[in-house]
């Protein structure tokens, strides 16, 4: 399902997530396609940590830093926020949460993003769990979701929905010619579409117990070995004696 890439990172490029290995899924889909909902049952059934991209950088600006502020007066003159500001949160975040597993949600936006990510921290995706879903259908759900979010009006919906069209499905055409897209059937209900996912992740969770066991197994053998020669020199040194 993909290599797991070792996340050291060049100095240079600003920071490191050290030596440790790092496994990450990005989870792109449309506005309203239902990337949360279903993020949320990978975390409780998969023990994945959540990362948004979008929660981080208003987590960010809500923070009162410099680089916060930053943000905010870059979002205020709508001006793109560079990839690398966004990174180095998702890295912050990934060094913090003490886990190795992650699901980065709504990113990469566009192939710079994408690029810039695999450059600077050194990690390729396992893969992309893509949920498709037509447009009728997520204008739909988001019109009746009645969360009072500005963003959910017939106008500003469908200028969302153009800039993932452009901008993301580029991101995922170059995975799906890596063989990296899990293509998920998003406008089912919600308890089928989990089916759906859960048949993507089940197989990678146990091809890495097993990977595990196998360690376990070759160390356990590796050790009983060294114990039987032990045992066959004390026994000739014995009888030679």
């Amino acid at each position: 399902m993909g290599t797991v890439v070792d996340a050291s990172n060049k100095e240079a490029n600003g920071g490191s997530l050290s030596e440790k290995k790092f496994r990450v899924v990005f989870v792109l889909g449309g506005p309203g396609s239902g990337k949360g909902t279903q993020c949320a049952n990978i975390v409780q059934h998969f023990g994945f940590t959540h990362l948004s991209a979008g929660d981080l950088l208003r987590a960010e600006i809500k923070s009162g830093s410099e680089n916060g502020t930053m943000i905010q007066n870059m979002i205020k003159e709508g001006k793109i926020v560079p990839s690398e500001v966004t990174i180095k949160l998702l890295q912050r975040a990934m060094q913090e949460s003490g886990n190795d597993k992650f699901l980065i949600d709504g990113f990469p936006r566009n192939e710079e993003n994408r690029a810039a990510f695999e450059s600077v921290t050194g990690i390729e995706p396992e893969f992309v769990l893509f949920f498709e879903c037509s447009e009728e259908e997520m204008e739909r759900r988001l019109l009746n979701r009645n969360q009072g979010r500005e963003d959910d009006n017939i106008d500003t919906i469908r200028k969302r929905f153009k800039v993932f069209m452009e901008s993301s499905l580029p991101v995922i055409e170059y995975y799906k010619s890596k063989g990296k897209v899990r293509q998920i059937d998003a406008a089912k209900p919600i308890e089928e579409v989990f089916e759906a996912v859960k048949a993507v992740f089940t197989p990678l969770n146990e091809k890495v117990k097993h990977r595990h066991r196998s360690d376990a197994s070759w160390s356990f053998n590796r050790c009983m070995r060294q114990f039987g020669e032990k045992i066959k020199c004390f026994w000739t040194r014995r009888v030679s004696s």
